[in-house]
């Protein structure tokens, strides 16, 4: 399904601003028809999407070797609604999610670090990379439910 970094990362930035509408959803439900669930909902849905692309912002960073830069705008694009297709589209034009994963030891010096050894570890076993991935964001969504919203509960 995710045989290239550009469509894992294309899958959930389109899931990340779908998510955004939910949230925004909700939160025109919660003012208009006082129905504070719906914020809960989306809220949750959007929380969980919000950290999974992150999470696989910074897994494509490392494979496709970007700089600091594209690595902070593409993962600073979640917190601006909808800011993830234009990012998308910004970064496949540039060629930045050109190319598979990296499987393999090319040769470069940069392969024998040991990040990109983990890395290599981790695509060759996807379905271990998803399960810590996975485990990982699901750990960070609960701490964070357990602090509370942005703003406090009130």
């Amino acid at each position: 399904m995710f045989r290239t970094p550009l469509t894992l990362f294309r899958t959930l930035a389109i899931a990340e601003a779908i998510s955004w509408t939910l949230l925004i959803g909700g939160l025109i439900l919660r003012a208009t028809a006082d129905l504070p669930i719906a914020v809960s909902i989306g809220g949750g849905i959007h929380g969980f999407v919000f950290l999974a692309y992150g999470a696989t912002a910074v897994l494509v960073a490392l494979n496709q070797r970007w700089g600091f830069v594209p690595a902070a705008v593409a993962i600073v694009s979640a917190v601006i609604p909808y800011a993830t297709i234009p990012t998308e589209l910004w970064l496949q034009r540039s060629g930045r999610l050109r190319g598979a994963w990296r499987l393999d030891d090319s040769g470069d010096p940069r392969d024998r670090r040991p990040i990109d050894r983990a890395l290599r570890f981790f695509l060759r076993r996807p379905w271990v990379l998803g399960l810590v991935l996975v485990a990982v964001v699901a750990l960070v969504f609960v701490v964070l439910l357990v602090v509370g919203p942005p703003g406090g509960k009130g």
